[in-house]
């Protein structure tokens, strides 16, 4: 069994990150062989994930004795021998484990009691790309994570329940009761994805709050679903004039409100998607030249300005060609995602990361005091040197020779061109260290 083309495109876009030790578990409960297979392709497919296996009630509640929390959701066949009428699809969830339930019958009678069990979502078991679209889901789950959703509502019942049937759906929310505060909440997380909100509301209501945000971001900036009784005539269309991107009348169907929301957060990530890759470099995944210079020189202004302490570090790989020559090119690019890795996590969340080019990386730190910028960087190094790449069964020590200065001279460029002087000093007095300048 092979994948379609088309179905690796679309399963590629969801491949994990994620580090192999961080791997959570998959439970699938069903005795289907067949629909097993397809799981683990294409569950295989979008990565990330160790795949764990029952084929029937009784041997998922074997599993679910042991360390619950290992699981990051399962895949459960409603009918199954010892339970046939969704008795597992009701023990899963009884357990705490979001579920994802597959089906072969499209009965309302099923389908309803199914969705009276408040699962993740339920797939028609009716042919292969319906079994894709359950490592789709499983994707989608994950991704949600980094997505954030702002629920505005002036009654608090109404916000718990929008934020509990998006807790379903792994997204983080975060809460507002009216305009004033939907404002407060977003300047204090601008990376917001969707804001959801009522339009009748105190002080600042839905309206003005749309308003509000489109002088900060763009439809494609920020996504906004406007909620309001359904019996107001011309509300949908009001809202999309006023700036919304999409609307949901209440009372609404749970499923049409996953359907939105999907699909409103899809677009948001599919224009970052393609922003990042403009900025991002390929290989490493931090930013790449031309963006070190775009926001460079924004934090080079501000430090002119006295508002910050900026200090820039060149960082050079020692013996890189050593590296490629001995061991080829491959692992040369192994070691350059380890030193960007390193560099990342090192850093502050708010300092930049970018490849310079070849084996070099530049590092921009907003100091609390100028004096801190030898200490920071030395511990760059530290973090650096600590690397070790395993490959082959052989052992690569990974090195580093940091130049640094905090000296602004006369523009971003000449501020970098001292950094790297410092960089040549740093090798000549014999690699693995910092110089600052």
């Amino acid at each position: 069994m092979s994948l379609s083309s088309s179905t690796s495109v679309k399963l590629s876009r969801l491949q994990s990150a994620t580090d192999h030790a961080d791997y959570q578990s998959i439970l699938i409960v069903d005795d289907d062989s067949v629909a097993r297979a397809l799981l683990t392709q294409y569950i295989g497919e979008i990565g990330g994930f160790k795949l764990e296996f029952a084929g029937s009630q009784a041997e998922a509640t074997l599993l679910l004795q042991h360390d619950i929390q290992r699981y990051f959701c399962a895949v459960v066949n409603y009918s199954l021998p010892d339970a046939p009428h969704g008795e597992a699809v009701q023990a899963i969830g009884a357990a705490g484990l979001p579920a994802i339930v597959l089906t072969d019958s499209s009965e309302e009678r099923v389908l309803g009691k199914i969705r009276g069990q408040h699962v993740v979502d339920y797939v028609l078991k009716n042919g292969v790309h319906q079994i894709e679209h359950v490592a789709y889901i499983i994707g989608r789950l994950r991704e949600n994570r980094t997505k954030k959703i702002l629920v505005v509502d002036d009654s608090r019942c109404y916000r718990l329940y929008l934020t509990a049937l998006l807790d379903r759906y792994f997204y983080t929310t975060l809460q507002a009761s009216d305009g004033v505060e939907a404002m407060e909440v977003l300047a204090a997380h601008p990376d917001l994805t969707l804001v959801l909100t009522d339009i009748n509301m105190p002080r600042l209501d839905g309206f003005g709050l749309i308003a509000e945000i489109r002088q900060r971001y763009r439809r494609e900036d920020l996504a906004i679903i406007g909620v309001s009784d359904s019996s107001q005539t011309g509300m949908s269309a009001r809202i999309l004039k006023a700036g919304g991107n999409d609307f949901l009348p209440k009372p609404f169907e749970q499923e049409e409100f996953y359907c939105r929301v999907t699909q409103n957060t899809n677009m948001i990530g599919y224009v970052r998607q393609i922003r990042d890759s403009a900025n991002i470099d390929f290989l490493t995944g931090v930013y790449n030249r031309r963006h070190l210079f775009d926001i460079g020189g924004k934090l080079y202004a501000n430090a002119r300005r006295g508002n910050i302490n900026l200090a820039a570090s060149l960082i050079d790989a020692d013996h890189f060609k050593r590296i490629n020559d001995t061991h080829g090119h491959q692992v040369g690019d192994l070691a350059l995602k380890a030193i960007a890795n390193r560099l990342t996590s090192a850093l502050r969340t708010g300092d930049v990361v970018a490849r310079y080019g070849g084996e070099e990386f530049v590092c921009l730190a907003v100091l609390k005091q100028p004096g801190d910028a030898g200490l920071v960087f030395e511990r760059v190094r530290r973090e650096i040197e600590s690397l070790r790449l395993e490959v082959g069964g052989a052992t690569i020590p990974i090195t580093a020779s940091l130049g640094v200065t905090t000296m602004l001279d006369d523009n971003f460029e000449a501020m970098l061109r001292r950094a790297d002087e410092a960089v040549y000093l740093a090798k000549k007095g014999g690699r693995n260290r910092v110089v600052e300048v």
